[in-house]
């Protein structure tokens, strides 16, 4: 099995190894549906907002992939709950990155004018 390049930090909070390893099973399931994908990179933020007391926990991804890469996050107040939903947001990209280049590929753009040629006299 081919280890694949992740790299997971950690902001205003330590990272334990249930974490890592739930961010590297989540991430096997994108590098499974896209082959091009080069790098992974996650960042998991604790933010503690002091006036209304709330905690959140926000991850953010960034898929290196070749061509465009892809980026999103996710806040809620369930860190495992923010990455399961940051990686639903990056597959649905990357799907509809695979569908719309089948679809450009399938497509051959050919243009019929219909124009009649003038006869010679």
């Amino acid at each position: 099995m081919k280890q694949h390049d992740v790299i997971i930090s950690g902001l205003n909070m330590t990272l334990t190894d249930s974490m890592k390893h739930m961010v590297q099973q989540k991430a096997e399931k994108l590098f499974e549906h896209e082959e091009r994908i080069i790098r992974m990179r996650v960042e998991l933020e604790y933010d503690s907002h002091q006036t209304s007391h709330q905690r959140e926990f926000i991850a953010k991804g960034h898929l290196e992939v070749r061509g465009n890469d892809h980026v999103a996050s996710a806040a809620t107040d369930d860190l495992y709950k923010s990455i399961d939903l940051m990686v639903q947001k990056l597959d649905r990209m990357l799907r509809r990155r695979s569908r719309l280049h089948k679809v450009k590929r399938k497509d051959t753009h050919v243009i019929d004018i219909p124009a009649e040629i003038p006869k010679a006299s």
